[in-house]
């Protein structure tokens, strides 16, 4: 497991407290901010159906599988959007909605899992 974090920390930290220039962003004009589209129904039913049914639960312990069965209800469907829509007019996406696990499935004929 060390050399495992090892090598995740490796390729996806790479460049942590290397020093960099960021001159380069002074030339670069200011864009004028653009609103966000709100999510629809439609979107959301698309995106959970994309879901596998067999995936495991993250650490809510809620999987693909709960969330197609609350949304399958117009109410829940409707506060799920509202919600959705919420975090993205006031600019937050609660913490909660962030977090994950991840595992790692040996495959056969692997030699090494020491780089991903």
């Amino acid at each position: 497991m060390p050399e495992l974090r090892d090598a995740l920390h490796n390729t996806y930290n790479s460049a942590a407290n290397r020093p960099c220039d960021l001159s380069v962003l002074d030339d670069l004009p200011d864009l004028p901010a653009r609103e966000w589209a709100p999510f629809s129904a439609l979107e959301l039913q698309e995106a959970l159906a994309a879901c596998s049914s067999l995936s495991s639960p993250g650490p809510d312990h809620v999987t693909w599988v709960h969330l197609k069965k609350i949304v399958a209800e117009p109410q829940c469907l409707d506060v799920s959007i509202t919600l959705a829509n919420s975090c993205l007019t006031v600019g937050r996406w609660p913490k909660h909605f962030k977090e994950s696990v991840s595992v790692i499935i040996p495959k056969p004929g692997k030699p090494s899992y020491s780089a991903p």
